[in-house]
């Protein structure tokens, strides 16, 4: 009897160190809106259309951004591939998924939107 109390004392320790080492998973969330930029946000300042002016003020260090109805997203990321998908949606629709943190998104994945 008391040997079967000590054997589930111990698996149990296990299970919750178990559990507690399993790190919380961050929860992705995609956000749907309009490629722009973070310096101009959704009034873009520059003659033109809004793509060209997304794309010139990135050149000029302005990190991109998404614009959502009011709000501005500026959007973090260092991938190449999530990069030039930005890139190529200035200024048009797009599906943005990543960690939202306040105003910003950890961007992991960029897709064209409707």
């Amino acid at each position: 009897m008391k040997m079967s109390k000590l054997v589930i004392n111990i698996l149990g320790m296990h299970l919750l160190i178990g559990v507690a080492l399993i790190p919380a998973a961050a929860s992705d969330t995609t956000v749907a809106g309009t490629v722009s930029d973070a310096m101009c946000g959704a009034k873009h300042q520059m003659a033109g259309n809004d793509a060209s002016c997304t794309r010139t003020c990135v050149k000029g260090g302005s990190k991109y951004a998404l614009v959502v109805g009011d709000k501005v997203y500026t959007l973090e990321t260092s991938d190449k591939a999530a990069l030039d998908k930005l890139n190529e949606l200035a200024g048009a629709p797009a599906k943005v998924t990543g960690e939202v943190k306040g105003d910003t998104i950890a961007v992991k994945t960029v897709a064209a939107g409707s």
